[in-house]
């Protein structure tokens, strides 16, 4: 049981959270060029989809609300705690901030700013020196920062799942995916060769383990 009383219709906790996360994400992630902010206006919207519906209107909620009370009726749909679905569903009782998949959902989150503040000190050095980025978070993947994005957004997903970021995630990350190549070409029209040795034994998404990842870092330190 959930405790009862509707907690939508907030929407100055709407603007309010999401101008937290989205500027939070800017100084993590600082965009520069035209990709960088086509990618983090993408993660701004996805975030204001999210913050809308978890304080302003519960659309999810609405469209299941049928199936929901019918299959649980002892809980109160309408208050804000019975908006963590995943801890309803799967029939968590006690407080959702400290459900298994909310719990989850921080780990995630953290993971990928951290993700993304360390990978972007590394590709600013690297910038600044006029030098390919290999070292740090790049030494393990081609695109730390988008995978870091990524991470968030699953972390988000994990807590609070909506039909609308449910649906704009696999969108996003494709777009994301489009947005690595693109800078792949032009990293490759940069460095010619030693682009090629890179993308040869870094992986772009995910990174490789154990006795791949013992011979990746011999064939790193030859890049570096």
């Amino acid at each position: 049981m959930t405790e009862s009383g509707s907690a939508y219709g907030l929407w100055f906790l709407v603007v309010i959270n999401s101008a937290i996360f989205i500027i939070f994400a800017f100084s993590f992630f600082k965009p520069q060029s035209s990709r960088d902010w086509r990618s983090f206006g993408a993660f701004s919207a996805f975030v204001v989809a999210l913050f809308a519906e978890m304080y302003g209107f519960p659309l999810t909620i609405f469209f299941l609300s049928g199936w929901l009370q019918s299959t649980w009726p002892e809980v109160d749909w309408l208050a804000h705690d019975s908006g963590h679905l995943p801890e309803m569903i799967f029939g968590w009782r006690g407080n959702p901030h400290f459900g298994p998949f909310h719990l989850l959902s921080f780990a995630l989150i953290g993971a990928g700013f951290w993700l993304i503040a360390v990978a972007w000190h590394h590709l600013w050095a690297a910038q600044r020196e006029g030098r390919l980025a290999v070292s740090g978070p790049y030494s393990r993947i081609r695109h730390p920062q988008y995978v870091g994005f990524v991470l968030i957004m699953a972390g988000f997903l994990a807590q609070w799942p909506t039909l609308l970021t449910l649906a704009m995630f696999p969108v996003l990350v494709w777009m994301y995916v489009r947005l690595a190549r693109n800078e792949e070409r032009d990293s490759q029209a940069c460095f010619g060769a030693i682009w090629e040795r890179y993308a040869g034994v870094v992986p772009a998404f995910v990174p490789r383990w154990r006795r791949e990842q013992d011979q990746g870092r011999r064939d790193q330190d030859r890049l570096s």
